[in-house]
């Protein structure tokens, strides 16, 4: 059961000593919430790039009096006669703030409510009905525990489900048809049929049409294209390519290489997110609110969405990633990136403690956010974070800030990515390197090397050369 939610401030507002109050909250981004002296009335809930600035406007005095010192009416919302409390969050980003405010908003409103102001709808996948006798495809957005484990998804619209499900049906003969079949010999079929796109289920018991065990071998075919990313019809069909190719078939072999390339192209119209809905799990890098004591946080904060919920976040810190970023901008050699170097003790203390490896921090923190994760939420909630995390994932590149990893195919988590995720997170792209003195080149001398080699023929400076001195041997010294 989860924790019930809770702000990590809470302070008591009054309207002499206000100045001061708004001088303690941090100018920047987070969640807040004003409250009034009835605690069972709703609360004014919102997030702000600047907490400070936003609440500034909404509490500052007014502006403009009348001659009586009364406040005169305006159109900015001001709450500073109605509030008694003020509870805040900071975060770090934005993904954390849309996170923050879904969790606070169901708990001050009611899940119905949350979801309503959050304008959170259930995104659209797509399901194969393996478990009726007539399985077919289509793209819905209603989810239950019953279809989790036969729909892939989310895809970012509705429109990019359906265009991904009618390109895999190009590449199948299952039926596109919607009523629930009820089939007999003299069945009339449908346009699909007669266009040999469709192996006519309608019409069992017919000579022309296929037995429930062919439809269904078609149906395992086509759940396999979806568990596979497209990679089992991928190898199918390269398969017969090769064997026509060693055949001396080569009309045929080009023939199949075309029906590759169009599976491949089938295959590349779902993200890679795209997986199936009850094994999705997803780990989210993010930049972390910086502690008390530092002005720019050096650790990344992760989140993980398994078994249908967003958990974190959990800091990350990146000691020990820095010097391998910086090395990429410099080159490899160890001369120069003398941070890689570390003093190791010949004989360990017999009471030092051993420091955790940066892998083993980011294992600790992927284990403790899984902790979190262990219980199933109810449908409605497992929708609401799946919309969250489609929401952020498929923004444009360039307003979706952030990385996100994916689990490897043995399921196991790409550690070493994610701890360099996470430094270009925390840290930031590495510096460039200074531009050479172009003016100081010129006066140098130069030489050509690989002279006639076009295209590999260049000029280069010559560095002079240090004078070496030698000590005259005397008789003297040889005594």
């Amino acid at each position: 059961m989860a924790a019930p939610f809770a702000f990590e401030h809470r302070a008591e507002f009054l309207p002499e000593s206000s100045d001061e109050l708004l001088r303690s909250i941090p100018s920047a981004p987070g969640v807040f919430a004003l409250r009034g002296a009835d605690p069972s009335a709703e609360p004014y809930l919102t997030r702000a790039a600047d907490l400070r600035r936003r609440l500034r406007r909404l509490l500052a005095p007014p502006e403009v009096l009348d001659e009586n010192g009364q406040p005169v009416p305006s159109k900015r919302l001001n709450l500073r006669a109605r509030i008694h409390w003020i509870e805040w969050t900071r975060t770090g980003s934005d993904f954390e703030s849309t996170l923050l405010l879904y969790r606070a908003a169901r708990s001050a409103f009611g899940p119905e409510e949350a979801r309503k102001r959050l304008r959170l709808h259930a995104p659209y996948v797509l399901r194969i009905t393996m478990s009726q006798p007539h399985p077919r495809v289509y793209s819905t957005n209603r989810l239950s525990k019953k279809s989790l484990r036969e729909s892939f998804g989310p895809f970012p619209s509705r429109a990019a489900a359906e265009r991904t499900c009618d390109a895999v049906l190009d590449l199948f003969l299952l039926r596109r048809c919607y009523e629930d079949l009820e089939p007999y010999p003299e069945h009339p079929g449908c346009v699909y049929g007669e266009m040999n796109k469709c192996m006519q289920p309608c019409k069992e018991g017919n000579p022309q049409a296929c037995t429930p065990e062919q439809y269904a071998r078609e149906a395992q075919r086509v759940f396999d294209f979806f568990l596979t990313r497209g990679q089992s019809l991928l190898d199918e069909v390269a398969a017969q390519r090769d064997a026509a190719s060693e055949a001396m078939d080569f009309e045929g072999a080009a023939t199949l290489h075309k029906q590759w390339e169009k599976v491949r192209a089938a295959a590349l119209l779902a993200d890679e997110l795209v997986r199936p809905i009850d094994q999705l799990r997803a780990l989210i890098l993010q930049e972390a609110a910086p502690l008390a004591d530092e002005t720019r946080p050096e650790a990344a904060a992760v989140f993980l969405f398994e078994h249908g919920q967003l958990c974190g976040p959990e800091r990350l810190s990146t000691l020990g990633v820095r010097a391998v970023r910086e090395q990429t901008a410099v080159g490899s050699s160890l001369f120069a990136q003398p941070l890689m170097l570390a003093p190791v003790p010949l004989e360990p203390e017999p009471e030092a403690v051993p420091s955790l490896t940066p892998e083993d921090r980011a294992r600790a923190a992927i284990d403790a956010l899984a902790m979190h994760a262990e219980s199933a939420p109810d449908m409605a909630e497992f929708c609401d974070h799946l919309s969250l995390l489609r929401r952020w994932y498929y923004r444009p590149e360039k307003q979706r800030a952030g990385e996100v990893f994916l689990p490897n195919p043995d399921a196991a988590w790409p550690i070493r990515r994610i701890l360099n995720g996470a430094a270009r997170v925390a840290l930031g792209p590495p510096a460039p390197v200074s531009p050479a003195d172009r003016e100081a080149a010129k006066a140098l001398k130069t030489k050509i090397i690989h002279a006639g080699r076009e295209g590999v023929e260049r000029e280069v400076p010559v560095l002079p050369k240090r004078p070496r001195t030698r000590k005259a041997v005397t008789p003297d010294d040889l005594v």
